[in-house]
């Protein structure tokens, strides 16, 4: 028994030593083969994949509020000064250009169109216009929101509290509050961790979930559904290159700073190839700051505020991949979103990504968040998680290259690099 018992313990223990995107994607290979070997009868395990699908929903609104809380802490205006509200606000330019570019590109090529493959409709019958987009931001009663899952408008108020109590901090000489807003932020924090270990299981379960998920969804249909993703891939890989190369080399490295973007990227590329290899922003941040500093000539200041913030905070890529992939979800449902409904994407989108942790897999959590915004189906995320890995690593790089972009455009704007030394010299 003995034996047994340790024999079982290593196979998990090396079960577990695969990260979980590498068992999402075979667990997804593993439902294809499923559903076109026993066909219709695989649609009984459906069940299963159903359970993954609201374990997902259930953490979507307490995700949002602990790491928004958590997250916003940091953007307290009394704490950056002039260096972090440059790095903030271009942190938000560039995100939101990323998002753009993102469903421009998917608006034009359309990744999905003409094979729908997915369970269940969408749950918005009337799109919403621009004018009832942005009236829907502020909520006339936030616990109304909260129970209604209503996002956006949960996402509103609590970045809105957040910043109010930031600001009730550092501004207070009341022991009592500050002891308050203290206590506040660190039950945001400890909830935070609570739900990613949370997150963590959820996703332990998704490997049997996205398995039922697929082999249930594609029982008896073709191989059309399995081909659409590589639209969807081929669509985001083009959105990124575009964004890096017009966005961070041609305007920001050449256009606002005036430096060869041949350059920049012989400084970038030693963090650009370990977030590629990694897929975490977090993990890659040593190398990133080796890179500002020694390569980049960027003063400490400067790139000791901006680069963990962008770990976290700047989700370039994460933007990209969420706006064109809600355009696949509503293609492959047959619902093509309207005006309104993607100007609300973008935004959700451009706000989540403050609280977004910048590890492999929080993609696929954001995805979540953002489907159901949008009223779609989560069944496309059982669908995305056979692609992760590759869209985690060029999604990773954008976000590493943009973190450094922004740096040294700050740096240039303060005064804070030496733009004669490093790979500026060369």
């Amino acid at each position: 028994m003995t034996t047994t018992n340790g024999s079982l313990g290593r196979l998990f223990s090396r079960y577990r030593s695969v990260p979980i995107v590498y068992r999402l994607a075979i667990a997804f290979v593993f439902g294809v083969i499923v559903a076109f070997v026993v066909g219709p009868p695989a649609e009984r395990l459906a069940p299963i994949g159903d359970l993954f699908l609201r374990l997902l929903e259930m953490i979507v609104v307490p995700v949002v509020v602990f790491s928004l809380l958590a997250g916003v802490r940091r953007l307290s205006p009394a704490q950056m000064g002039r260096v972090g509200v440059y790095v903030v606000g271009l942190y938000a330019i560039t995100t939101t250009i990323a998002g753009i570019i993102g469903l421009g590109l998917a608006n034009l090529l359309q990744p999905g169109r003409g094979v729908q493959f997915t369970g269940g409709a969408a749950k918005s019958a009337e799109a919403p216009t621009i004018k009832e987009v942005l009236l829907g931001i502020v909520p006339t009663n936030p616990i109304t929101a909260l129970a209604e899952g209503n996002l956006i408008s949960i996402i509103f108020f609590v970045i809105v509290f957040g910043i109010a109590l930031a600001l009730v901090l550092d501004r207070t000489d009341d022991d009592t509050v500050e002891a308050g807003a203290s206590t506040v932020f660190a039950i945001a924090q400890a909830g935070m961790e609570a739900m990613f270990t949370l997150v963590w299981g959820v996703m332990e379960f998704g490997v049997i979930g996205v398995f039922a998920l697929v082999a249930a969804e594609l029982a008896g249909r073709d191989v059309g559904a399995i081909l659409a993703l590589g639209s969807l891939v081929g669509v985001i890989a083009l959105a990124i290159g575009v964004h890096i190369v017009v966005t961070y080399l041609l305007v920001i490295v050449l256009g606002l700073i005036g430096e060869s973007p041949i350059a920049f990227l012989r400084g970038a590329k030693n963090a650009m190839t370990t977030a590629f290899s990694i897929r975490s922003s977090s993990a890659t941040l040593p190398v990133t700051m080796t890179d500002a500093e020694e390569q980049l000539r960027i003063d400490e200041r400067v790139y000791g505020f901006a680069l963990p913030l962008g770990s976290t905070a700047n989700m370039d890529g994460a933007a990209i991949r969420q706006a064109v992939t809600v355009v696949f979800a509503a293609n492959v449902v047959g619902q093509p979103l309207a005006l309104g409904d993607q100007a609300a994407i973008l935004l959700i989108t451009v706000l989540v990504s403050i609280g977004t942790a910048g590890v492999p897999g929080a993609g696929l959590i954001m995805l979540t968040i953002v489907l159901q915004q949008a009223g779609l189906p989560l069944t496309v995320v059982g669908f995305v998680a056979a692609v992760d890995p590759i869209l985690g690593r060029i999604a990773t790089m954008n976000n590493v290259t943009g973190d450094l972009a922004v740096s040294t455009l700050v740096g240039k704007l303060t005064g804070s690099i030496d733009l004669d030394d490093g790979v500026w010299a060369d």
